[in-house]
């Protein structure tokens, strides 16, 4: 089905025109509210939160106003982490939650992302539901009256109640007392969770990125912009930094030198301990395509497996829970724990990361060292006046088979397009930069040779 306002991961753009208006958010509360009077015979209950950008009171107004319309019972909770919004919905028994937020991108941007009574992302079957009826006359002849018209309820407790379910993750038997963390809340969702988390938890914490102002989400701050965490991390003589995206369900990890560690490196890290343990459930971890070699390898050492699916951590999740796997993720710093939570969540994965440095008494560097040996990587991405299916583009298909047996078992290539554009993109790992570069070029010069 060709959709009209959904993406890959629910509905975005820049605030207030095209599909992000409020006129659509309020067919968009109006729809879920109606979807959800089908499946039940209560009044619908819909928590609605938000990020700090200056539209989201756009939205939570406008979405509130489609949900009470239809009859639903609304909870807003005000500025929180997507991750939050998931665990709420499901804890508080509500049939939808709805996350206003754009993630990373700037603040110009805004988005609406869905979870289900269970606390996980609706599938793409109810989208295209929601889809239909946005468009239809139902939402015009169904609308509540008199006493059936919707309440609205602030939750203030909100965010206190994420923080207890956060912390309550983190192992009994563990403190972090005399641990030095550097926190970046990007100045978005997590600005007040965040250092509310490790101090609670006993760390020291130095927090930046906690003062936002609707305009400054992921601006010079955050997952986005890590430099910022490093050079605090090195400052102030921390034992790790974490710098979180815009809606917290992603994190880049520091280490204790200042250095970015690779997000590949990380899961290897946690995945390795996990089957030492005997957590890691059918010994697999779950990422994407985009995941590096030098991972698959560390899993090897270990005797676990690696299940790689397209991007988006929706799809890893999805994955997880048709296979029955514990823990997956994205290289871009989603970290998936499904034993703890239903989404990717920040937060929650910087305590297992902790967790693990403590149990093994040792330094981040030295143990994302002894686990996990980077793979040369080469990612071009090329703008093409057309999208053609790769089956359809013989040059490019045979560049690509002859980069294959190149390389053999030394190296990979992925080459797909983008979900949003006429954008090809060609990964290419392997053993010698310059050698894996070579035919990287060499793809991409086949592509725009047959489409330029």
């Amino acid at each position: 089905m060709t959709r009209k306002y959904f993406g890959t991961d629910g509905i975005r753009g820049k605030a207030n025109v095209g599909v992000m208006t409020p006129e659509i958010a309020f067919r968009l509360g109006a729809a879920v509210t109606y979807q959800a009077r089908q499946n039940g015979n209560h009044r619908p209950r819909i928590v609605i939160g938000k990020d700090t950008r200056r539209s989201g009171y756009l939205f939570e107004s406008a979405l509130t106003a489609g949900c009470s319309a239809m009859g639903g019972d609304v909870q807003v909770t005000g500025p929180l982490p997507t991750p939050a919004i998931a665990h709420l919905t499901h804890s508080m028994r509500a049939d939808v939650g709805v996350v206003i937020s754009a993630s990373h991108n700037a603040y110009q941007d805004n988005g609406l992302k869905l979870f289900g009574p269970d606390g996980f992302k609706l599938p793409d079957a109810r989208e295209e539901e929601l889809e239909a009826l946005m468009d239809s006359d139902v939402l015009q002849t169904k609308r509540a009256t008199g006493q059936h018209i919707g309440m609205v309820e602030r939750i203030d407790s909100a965010w206190g109640r994420y923080v207890q379910y956060v912390k309550s993750t983190f192992p009994d038997d563990l403190t972090l007392e005399g641990v030095r963390i550097v926190v970046d809340a990007a100045h978005g969702a997590a600005y007040m969770t965040a250092p509310a988390v490790f101090r609670e938890l006993g760390a020291t914490v130095y927090p930046l990125g906690v003062h936002p102002n609707g305009r400054n989400i992921n601006a010079d701050r955050g997952a986005m912009h890590p430099a910022a965490c490093a050079k605090e991390v090195k400052r102030r003589k921390a034992d790790i930094g974490f710098a979180l995206d815009g809606d917290a369900d992603r994190v880049i990890v520091i280490d204790e030198h200042g250095e970015e560690v690779n997000g590949d490196a990380i899961m290897a890290l946690c995945a390795t301990r996990m089957l030492r343990r005997r957590e890691l459930r059918k010994r697999t971890l779950v990422t994407t395509v985009m995941s590096s070699l030098g991972l698959e390898r560390a899993l090897q050492r270990e005797k676990g497996k690696l299940l790689r699916v397209g991007v988006g951590d929706r799809y890893v999740v999805e994955a997880m829970r048709k296979g029955g796997y514990s823990f997956g993720g994205e290289q871009s710093g989603h970290l998936v724990f499904l034993d703890h939570a239903t989404t990717g969540d920040g937060l929650l994965g910087a305590l297992q990361v902790l967790a693990t440095l403590l149990r093994e008494d040792g330094s981040l560097s030295q143990l994302t060292r002894e686990v996990f040996e980077p793979v040369p990587q080469v990612l071009q991405s090329t703008t093409l006046p057309q999208r053609r299916p790769l089956d359809e583009m013989p040059s490019t298909s045979a560049a690509i088979g002859d980069a294959e047996r190149d390389l053999g078992k030394d190296g990979r290539v992925l080459v797909r397009w983008s979900g949003t554009e006429p954008k090809l993109r060609v990964l290419v790992e392997g053993p010698q930069k310059r050698r894996i570069t070579k035919l990287a070029d060499q793809i991409t010069a086949a592509a725009k040779a047959e489409l330029g």
